[in-house]
């Protein structure tokens, strides 16, 4: 699975901390934990350590000084890295699991970057993107970073030859998209919520209609976009490139645990296939079912290529049926890729 190297840049670290609750989280009451624990996160991260796991040349590019706690767990897993200092201590984010595999987020803002930095950072990814094959931008930016900087980062790395992964929402998600063509990297990987918000309606609207799904997806083509990974959660995916095929792909049945680090699964999956030149099915059932196996995961853990279960995806050409626009009780599983930045 190899096939050359993987560059990841996380633009708003964090370290990631996971508290088990006991049962659903009660506002005001009092929770006695279960297990915790702390894994190095972000979601360019998240990404690198799938990829590693599988066996994949990949570097992850992080604004972190050399004494920080992440880097210091990052080179305890042999991830190389490429650090930027930045002279403050890389956030912390907290996820409170439920015994249902309900996932609540609380995340810390992060460091801001100075425009010094941010410099540092854009000829650091270039370079350490010379001769790679994918480059993956992945997350939240830092407080006061121009919600442009992704289109920046984008045009930085064109000249290499590696393709560009985008995977980002609101704010910068819509500036990529606003700069035009030559900004426009090879493969974004919104979720539904995004791509409504992109397309200018709401996520019910959204998934309840496959006309207007199509056309929303259809208008980042336009853009210049050669593939759309959408990530519906537990209905699975949907992969659509430019010369006009779509798939669509149900995730295989799992018992959710976190949803933590699903989505990064996903689109390490889609690059791991793409990296090996499996069609665009093969790329989406890879991505589906990678972002199952952390969903089934406990924490921050993320998912060995032994865990995932390639047979239990379901892929068809087209796009799937209307979507239910939010799970239920009996379908409680945001399995393929509904993370936060």
């Amino acid at each position: 699975m190899s096939g050359g190297r993987v560059v990841t840049l996380t633009a708003n670290p964090s370290l990631d901390r996971t508290l088990v609750l006991p049962g659903p989280l009660t506002r005001g009451g009092v929770a006695r934990l279960g297990a915790s624990s702390t894994e190095p996160g972000g979601k360019g991260v998240n990404v690198a350590r799938v990829l590693a796991a599988a066996g994949t040349d990949v570097v992850a590019v992080v604004p972190a000084d050399d004494t920080d706690p992440l880097v210091t767990a990052l080179a305890a897993l042999s991830l190389p890295l490429v650090t930027v200092p930045t002279g403050a201590a890389v956030r912390t984010n907290y996820t409170l699991t439920e015994p249902d595999g309900t996932t609540t987020k609380l995340n810390e803002p992060g460091t801001a970057l100075d425009a010094g930095t941010r410099a540092a950072l854009t000829a650091a990814l270039a370079g350490a993107a010379e001769g790679a094959r994918w480059v993956a931008l992945s997350g939240s930016l830092p407080p006061g970073t121009p919600a442009d900087w992704y289109a920046e980062l984008v045009r930085a790395v064109r000249g290499t030859g590696a393709r560009v992964a985008v995977d980002t929402s609101e704010a910068p998600l819509l500036a990529l998209l606003a700069a035009g063509p030559e900004a426009a990297p090879d493969l974004v990987k919104p979720n539904s919520e995004e791509l409504a918000q992109v397309a200018g309606t709401t996520e019910a609207e959204l998934l309840a209609d496959p006309a207007a799904l199509r056309a929303a997806v259809d208008g980042l083509h336009a853009g210049g976009i050669a593939e759309v990974l959408l990530t519906l959660g537990g209905d699975g995916a949907v992969l659509s490139t430019a010369d006009g095929e779509v798939w669509s792909a149900r995730p295989p049945r799992i018992t959710v645990r976190s949803t933590v680090g699903a989505g990064d699964s996903s689109l390490a999956g889609h690059v791991l296939a793409a990296l090996a030149g499996a069609p665009a099915a093969e790329r989406l059932r890879r991505a589906v079912a990678t972002g199952a196996a952390a969903a089934a995961l406990p924490g921050s853990a993320l998912p060995t290529p032994g865990q995932v279960d390639l047979a239990g995806v379901s892929v068809q050409p087209g796009l799937p049926g209307p979507v239910p626009s939010a799970p239920s009780a009996a379908r409680p599983v945001p399995a393929a890729g509904r993370d936060v930045p």
